[in-house]
């Protein structure tokens, strides 16, 4: 009989072995179906971006700019016409967030777009249809591979005066002002050029040619690239932070030592 109940007692399962045993299975099965689902999720992703026309964008026009441009881009009360705009200005207000409008101001700020690359293209391709205008430049104008120091001169004597000599920025009046250039691609640099958004005139080519444009870019790009040498940079802002950093830090440190001068001779 002993001899018996020991054999059964070692026959039995302990009740912890089985729960880990099904969490196992659970956690296993958790991954294989999450695996799968970010494997069709992709595969959706990709077959949707590929079916993207220009009739998809005619929808998506319709259904989030046609309300302010109007149906036939012919412009409302709310919003200018499109004619003449083309893909590049399409491409650039929608990638940079600035369209659709989150509200009326001054200025369209700059903000997370709304639609995904496919979409965006696929508006600017149906606006480019409708309404031709600027389109992309080749490759060779976005390279930045011109020539940095011709393209430097060109920005500081046509673009400084607002978006500051080293790209940062700077105020304009009632409300508006200049982005700064530190971080915008050089697509958008060069749209910005061709169409003239917002406040900023265009430049054509009577202006500033295609090799003039393309020096710039190289230019903001290297810009871009450099390293800060020389301490802090204050935001590039010139003498306006610089005269603020020495006001409250520089004075600062003098009254402080003042005052601790004077308690330790009392």
């Amino acid at each position: 009989m002993a001899r018996e109940k020991k054999h059964r007692s070692r026959g039995r399962r302990s009740p912890l072995a089985a729960a880990a045993l099904i969490g196992a299975g659970l956690l296993i099965t958790g991954a294989v179906y999450a695996g799968a689902s970010a494997a069709f999720a992709a595969s959706d992703t990709q077959s949707a971006s590929t079916q993207l026309t220009v009739e998809d964008g005619e929808k998506l026009f319709q259904a989030n700019c046609a309300t302010c441009h109007g149906l036939d881009l012919q412009g409302t009360a709310n919003g200018p016409s499109l004619y003449g705009v083309g893909e590049l200005a399409t491409e650039f207000q929608l990638s940079t967030g600035r369209m659709p409008l989150q509200m009326q101001g001054p200025q369209a700020p700059q903000k997370a777009p709304q639609f995904t690359e496919d979409q965006i293209l696929a508006i600017s391709s149906y606006v480019q249809s409708e309404a031709p205008g600027p389109t992309f430049p080749e490759e060779r104008l976005l390279d930045g591979e011109g020539d940095v120091a011709h393209g430097a001169e060109l920005f500081r004597v046509n673009c400084a005066m607002c978006h500051n000599v080293a790209a940062a920025g700077g105020a304009l009046t009632e409300g508006k002002y200049a982005p700064a250039l530190t971080e915008t691609s050089a697509l958008h640099i060069y749209a910005a050029m061709v169409t003239g958004p917002q406040n900023m005139p265009v430049f054509g080519d009577m202006n500033l040619s295609d090799e003039d444009k393309r020096d710039i870019i190289s230019a903001l790009l290297f810009q871009q690239q450099s390293v800060q040498i020389g301490g802090f940079s204050l935001g590039s802002l010139g003498p306006v932070s610089e005269g603020l950093f020495v006001w409250i830090f520089g004075i600062g440190a003098l009254v402080a030592v003042t005052v601790w001068i004077t308690a330790k001779s009392n």
